[in-house]
C-alpha cells in the first residue's frame, strides 16, 4: 500500500427531500393541498481519505448511506455539498474521462447483458473503452485463467449460476486496467466457494496496484481484504482505523452459541454472559477473546455446563454500530 493519496471527501452530504404523508382517507386528502416537506440525510458530512493500492471496506447496515456514499464516489450521484477528488477528477461532473479509470461491481445489478454470452459483453466494452486489441487479449486471458471460466463465459448469461456471473462481472469492469475498483455488495447471496474464490481474486488485482473500494456488511469480506475499515450508521461516519483496532477496541467480542443437553441452573447463568435464550436448551452467550483464549474458555464452559453442540460466530454488525454509540471505543 503506498502513501499517494488518491482519493480525498472532504464534508460529503447528500441529502433527499420527500413529503410526509399521513395514513387513512383525511389525511391523504390533507396531504393534496398541503404537504410537509421533510429533508433525508443519506450522507451526512462525511471525511475521509484512501491511499493508493489500499482496499478500504466501508461497513454499515442497510439504509445507513454506504451505497448512497458510493455512487457518488462513481460519479452517478451529484453531492449536495461537500466535495470529492479522485485522482484529480470531480467524479460527477468529469464523468466522461473519470469513467476510463475505474471500474464497478455492483452485487444486486448486472452489467452482461442476459440473453447473450459474456464473451460478448466483454467484446462491448473493449469498444465502449477502446481497448487495444493486445490489450484486450491480454486482459482477458489472464482473468478468465485466474477465474476459471474459459469455457463458461461462452454460454448466455442468464444459465449461469449466481457465482459463475459474478466472475464474469469483475472480468467486465477489470477488462481495462482500472485504477480504482468499486465494489457493492460484491459477494452477497454468494455460497462460501464463490465467496473464497472472489476474495482471492480481489487479492491477486490488489497486489498489481489497484485500489479496491468496499462496501459491504459482511464483517468477513473486509476481515478477509480491507486494510483500513470506514463504518457509516444514520449517514455519519463513526469509524475510520484498522479492524484490528476496531476489535481491539471492542475486545474482540465473539458470540458462542450453545445446544444443551440438559436446561442450566439460576447459578450457571449467573456465571455466564447470556446474550439470547432462545429456549432452555438454546442460548448464545458473549465472550471476549482479549480476556481468554477460546481453547481456554471452551475447556472451562465443558466443565460447567453439558452441550451437545457449539458454534462461534462474529458479532453482528448493527450489534458493533450499537457498541460505537454508545461509547465503548
Amino acid at each position: 500500500m503506498g502513501d499517494k493519496i488518491i482519493i480525498k471527501v472532504d464534508s460529503l452530504c447528500k441529502h433527499y427531500k420527500t413529503y410526509k404523508r399521513g395514513s387513512g382517507l383525511k389525511q391523504a386528502t390533507k396531504s393534496l393541498f398541503k404537504r410537509e416537506k421533510v429533508v433525508v440525510k443519506a450522507v451526512d458530512d462525511v471525511s475521509f481519505t484512501v491511499n493508493e493500492g489500499e482496499i478500504c471496506g466501508i461497513l454499515g447496515p442497510n439504509g445507513a448511506g454506504k451505497s448512497t456514499a458510493i455512487k457518488m464516489l462513481c460519479g452517478a450521484l451529484f453531492q449536495t455539498s461537500g466535495s470529492i477528488d479522485v485522482m484529480g477528477y470531480n467524479p460527477a461532473v468529469d464523468r466522461k474521462k473519470y469513467v476510463n479509470n475505474i471500474g464497478a461491481v455492483f452485487g444486486q445489478k448486472s452489467q452482461l447483458i442476459w440473453d447473450i454470452p459474456p464473451i460478448d459483453s466483454f467484446r462491448m466494452n473493449k469498444a465502449i473503452y477502446g481497448i487495444s486489441d493486445d490489450e484486450y487479449k491480454k486482459n482477458l486471458d489472464y482473468l478468465s485463467e485466474l477465474f476459471g471460466v474459459q469455457e463458461i463465459m461462452k454460454k448466455p448469461t442468464r444459465v449461469l449460476s449466481l457465482g459463475e456471473r459474478m466472475k464474469c462481472e469483475f472480468i467486465m469492469s477489470m477488462l481495462h486496467n482500472p485504477k480504482i475498483v468499486f465494489l457493492d455488495e460484491p459477494t452477497i447471496g454468494l455460497d462460501v466457494i464463490a465467496k473464497a474464490n472472489v476474495r482471492q481474486f480481489i487479492k491477486q488485482i490488489n497486489k498489481k496496484g489497484t485500489t479496491f473500494i468496499l462496501t459491504t456488511h459482511d464483517l468477513e469480506d473486509v476481515e478477509q481484504l480491507a486494510d483500513r475499515t470506514i463504518i457509516i450508521n444514520d449517514g455519519k461516519k463513526v469509524f475510520d482505523d484498522t479492524l484490528t483496532n476496531l476489535k481491539h477496541n471492542l475486545g474482540d467480542k465473539k458470540l458462542i452459541e450453545l445446544i444443551l443437553t440438559k436446561p442450566l441452573t439460576n447459578e450457571q447463568k449467573s456465571d455466564l454472559n447470556i446474550v439470547e435464550e432462545k429456549s432452555q436448551r438454546e442460548i448464545t452467550i458473549e465472550v471476549d477473546l482479549n480476556k481468554k483464549d477460546i481453547r481456554s474458555f471452551i475447556s472451562e464452559l465443558s466443565k460447567m455446563v453439558e452441550f451437545s453442540d457449539i458454534s462461534v460466530k462474529e458479532l453482528p454488525m448493527e450489534q458493533i454500530i450499537t457498541q460505537i454509540y454508545s461509547n465503548t471505543l
